[in-house]
């Protein structure tokens, strides 16, 4: 059922390209961006707001334990629509909270129009040239996370 509806959004191809999108801009920052898919509230959480669920899978996916604490989730929530930009107090202490919400309202245009492929690429294009201006890569940079797209 879950991949079902996921499925309805996404196909193999665009996840593959998304995948392959966060590799791209991470090659130019120190940053790391990861992007979390999840169908639905499970029970347990159907009075959390959506900032908090961000929050945890932010926590659940050890996205602060990078080491400049330049993590970036784009987090999804397939069937109640909505998706949010979280981004770890290093990105926090040098980047206005208002920039996440112009890209947010971009990638929302993206999706009303069901494009929801094209709006994710467009967050992590713009999430990227970001962080790549406020923590450009560096010489001994390594990737600390994956890339891959988390469904859950």
């Amino acid at each position: 059922m879950q991949e079902q509806l996921i499925y309805n959004f996404f196909d193999d191809d665009e996840f593959l390209r998304i995948s392959n999108k966060i590799k791209e801009m991470e090659k130019k920052t120190a940053g790391e961006i990861r992007v979390s898919i999840k169908e639905k509230k499970s029970f347990f959480q159907r009075n959390k707001t959506l900032k908090l669920l961000a929050e945890e899978e932010f926590f659940r996916l050890g996205m602060n334990k990078t080491s400049d604490k330049t993590g970036i989730l784009i987090f999804l929530l397939i069937k109640e629509r909505q998706f949010y930009i979280l981004a770890d107090k290093g990105i926090d202490d040098k980047v206005e909270p208002a920039t996440w919400n112009s890209i947010k309202d971009k990638m929302q245009d993206m999706f009303s129009k069901g494009e929801f492929s094209k709006g994710i690429l467009f967050g992590i294009e713009e999430v990227g040239k970001i962080l790549s201006s406020y923590f450009p890569l560096k010489a001994d940079d390594k990737d600390e996370l994956s890339n891959r797209i988390i469904i859950n």
